[in-house]
């Protein structure tokens, strides 16, 4: 699903994206992910596309899936042609000088080979593939991925998740709130990106080097009440498709951020 959120971040760690050779994010003060009206709203707006392999007779595990795609995210991210001056470095900027938009969309077969086709990458989980491009205007999407359907990326666990390990990073799904696994696909993906941000550069580093390792699992009641005040970044949704605006969806747990 198109996903427009609103994240909180949890102090003022976040840099400014300029000339950061490691891709960090805004400031606190600047972010895209503040829920009031800004300058960035004003800004031509980018979205980040993000394609799901979803084959009729084989679909991806909904939870491998939610998994690849946050880790697609961060691998576009850090990609050396996102940086400086690399081949997608003024796309991720101009993205991340907006609102963060990402976009999931479905494809299988002919569909899917039309957009291996197309600059990007694509990230391979246990049972899922998810192919991330470097972000376009909203308005302007290549037509081989404008064509692709937005609906139908409902997803299932053949076998309930394993517990998650907590010694790793760990996306943490609301369980108020029920979602698409598009939409849940794409708010896995802002969760990862503002864990990205708020690290210092040699967590980043190993979480890169280790293949952004990561769980998405849904937690208790108890837990997620925990979680929501624990200071661990947290998503808002803006309420454009599916639940209601200001409506906590994700909060991003990375060793290194607990008690920052």
């Amino acid at each position: 699903m198109s996903s427009d959120e609103t994240i909180t971040p949890p102090s003022s760690r976040l840099r400014s994206n300029s000339g950061d050779p490691h891709g960090g994010g805004p400031r606190t003060e600047d972010s895209p992910f503040r829920h009031e009206a800004t300058t960035r709203d004003e800004a031509p707006q980018f979205v980040l596309p993000l394609v799901v392999r979803i084959e009729r007779n084989e679909p991806p595990a909904r939870t491998d899936a939610l998994e690849t795609a946050a880790r697609a995210v961060l691998v576009m991210l850090s990609d050396e042609r996102s940086l400086g001056d690399g081949d997608w470095a003024q796309a991720v900027r101009d993205w991340q000088d907006a609102r963060i938009r990402k976009v999931v969309r479905r494809a299988r077969g002919a569909e899917w080979r039309r957009a291996e086709s197309l600059p990007g990458i694509t990230v391979t989980g246990k049972s899922a593939e998810v192919r991330v491009f470097p972000p376009v205007p909203l308005n302007g999407w290549p037509k081989d991925l404008a064509r692709l359907q937005v609906s139908g990326t409902d997803l299932d666990d053949p076998e309930p998740p394993a517990d998650a390990d907590t010694t790793a990073p760990v996306l943490w799904l609301s369980p108020d709130v029920d979602m698409s696994a598009g939409k849940a696909m794409a708010q896995a993906g802002h969760g990862a990106q503002l864990a990205w941000w708020e690290l210092p550069d040699e967590a980043r580093a190993a979480w890169r080097d280790a293949g952004f390792p990561l769980a998405v699992r849904t937690p208790t009641p108890t837990h997620w009440s925990q979680l929501t005040t624990s200071g661990l970044p947290l998503v808002r949704d803006a309420g454009f498709t599916e639940i209601a605006p200001g409506s906590c969806t994700v909060v991003a747990d990375h060793p290194a951020l607990r008690g920052a």
